[in-house]
């Protein structure tokens, strides 16, 4: 029966995440595009708007769309959760903060696309911090345990190149690094 009331709250809270991000994207905007697909973050802690901030903070030109505090029924087992929409990059996220249900995994991460080597090193530090993680070839957690690809733009030149030298030693060097440090990849 518990699996039961998690499955209905899991599927009020995302009908509830999508209604408002799908609200949002249908109000009268200005010179600005609907996205099509909103990736929703389902995170661990009820308290979106700490997500949201830990967010913003790291990607400076983003900002807060909307912020919802929501009262779950006692049929689908009581509690409090909140949802915000974000916009980082040009990009929407919808924030699902409705506690530890589920967790990420390196099965869904994001690419951030770096114009140099200061910029690698400025959100590798940021999704480090304060309880992020380091994994191998590029790849980071964030505190939340989302996965992160901080690659410079460079390096898909350098590991699809025609010159196999050039291309393999990218490669073979990539295997061997946490962080990418693209003059080590040349």
């Amino acid at each position: 029966m518990k699996n039961c009331k998690t499955i209905l709250l899991s599927v009020i809270l995302i009908a509830v995440t999508l209604f408002t991000t799908s609200c949002n994207n249908n109000k009268p905007k200005a010179m600005d595009k609907t996205q099509k697909i909103t990736p929703c973050l389902w995170v661990e802690t009820t308290d979106a708007k700490a997500v949201v901030n830990y967010y913003l903070s790291i990607f400076k030109d983003g900002k807060l769309k909307e912020h919802h505090r929501y009262k779950n029924p006692p049929e689908a087992g009581g509690g409090d959760f909140e949802t915000a929409v974000i916009e980082i990059q040009g990009m929407e996220l919808s924030i699902l903060a409705a506690g530890p249900f589920f967790k990420f995994n390196e099965s869904v991460s994001f690419v951030i696309n770096c114009k140099d080597q200061a910029e690698v090193d400025y959100y590798w530090a940021a999704l480090t911090a304060n309880g992020g993680k380091e994994s191998s070839c590029g790849w980071c957690k964030d505190k939340y345990g989302l996965s992160w690809q901080v690659v410079p733009t460079e390096y898909f030149e350098l590991i699809n190149s025609n010159d196999p030298k050039v291309r393999e030693k990218a490669i073979k060097n990539t295997l061997k690094q946490k962080k990418l440090i693209l003059s080590e990849l040349k």
